[in-house]
């Protein structure tokens, strides 16, 4: 593998890594950005009431809602609610469509629900003026539309269960995608093609597709593997290698490679030249045409 190529996968990977990471980064923002809008909201309901000692309890995330407790009872008039969540949605520009809910703490019943929809214009927002008695209650916001907001965020000063949670499952997934990503990496630097010998440290190496034919030894050497030639196939493969992609006929070819000494009989010649395509064949760049009734011509990419 050059190390163009090598350079290519690592910036790739790496790539991956970084997007990966920015990824996890921007979600991790966003749920600390909802985090405090949520608590804002619990905040003002508790200042609607005179109440600016109580706490606003750990956010919970439950799948796509969010939880909103609060340390002390509360009563509520629903028009005010209604007026105090979106006040804060506005100003936290944290979404245009989202579903309200009052669940009472003890029975889990909920006492009173709303839709905002600003996008398609169709709110449900049913008994505003009906007041709610001072009791235990949850708030249960079910957010739409999550708005992108990339401007900084002061952080939140507790970690709740349920974010840890949230950022586990989205470490998980980016942890899969760095997994597949740095797979794919070792095998593209470990597919089977190795690095050629240079031609330069020997002399005696022919460089004929992704194989090299070492003169000296008569080996053909593709990546680790060694493969012994007869000199038979030896000199058949250098004659055709010099000639390659010209035809040359058979009478050349025999003259050339058994001479006079009696060796040829009937079609030696062509199971010689089955055993060269077979020594071959890990490289389907190269082929060894029989040209019908002339003779072989040894076919290269150039």
């Amino acid at each position: 593998m050059g190390s163009g190529q090598f350079k290519i996968a690592a910036l790739s990977f790496a790539g991956v890594v970084v997007f990966a990471w920015a990824s996890l980064a921007q979600e991790t923002q966003n749920e600390q950005h909802i985090e405090v809008a949520l608590r804002m909201i619990g905040h003002q309901v508790l200042l609607n009431f005179n109440d600016s000692s109580s706490r606003v309890l750990p956010i919970v995330k439950e799948k796509d809602r969010y939880r909103i407790q609060l340390e002390s009872e509360f009563e509520f008039n629903p028009e005010e609610l209604v007026a105090t969540v979106e006040r804060v949605m506005k100003e936290t520009k944290l979404a245009n469509a989202y579903i309200v809910e009052v669940e009472q703490c003890g029975s889990g019943e909920i006492v009173y629900s709303y839709e905002i929809n600003d996008l398609e214009k169709e709110s449900i927002v049913p008994c505003q003026t009906r007041a709610q008695p001072k009791s235990c209650y949850n708030l249960l916001f079910t957010l739409m539309d999550k708005k992108e907001n990339d401007a900084a965020v002061q952080p939140t000063n507790s970690t709740t269960a349920s974010g840890l949670f949230a950022l586990a499952a989205q470490a998980k997934y980016i942890l899969i995608t760095l997994l597949i990503a740095l797979l794919a990496a070792v095998l593209f630097l470990r597919r089977k093609r190795a690095p050629k010998p240079e031609t330069e440290v020997n002399p005696n190496l022919i460089p004929i597709g992704e194989y090299y034919f070492d003169k000296r030894t008569t080996e053909l050497l593709f990546g680790q593997q060694k493969t012994e030639l007869s000199s038979k196939e030896a000199d058949l493969l250098l004659l055709l290698y010099n000639a390659a992609n010209t035809t040359i006929e058979r009478e050349v070819i025999l003259n050339k490679v058994w001479g006079d000494d009696g060796d040829y009989v009937g079609r030696t010649l062509d199971v010689f030249i089955s055993k060269l395509r077979k020594k071959l064949e890990a490289d389907a760049s190269i082929k060894i045409v029989n040209i019908r009734g002339i003779g072989y011509k040894l076919v290269l990419d150039v």
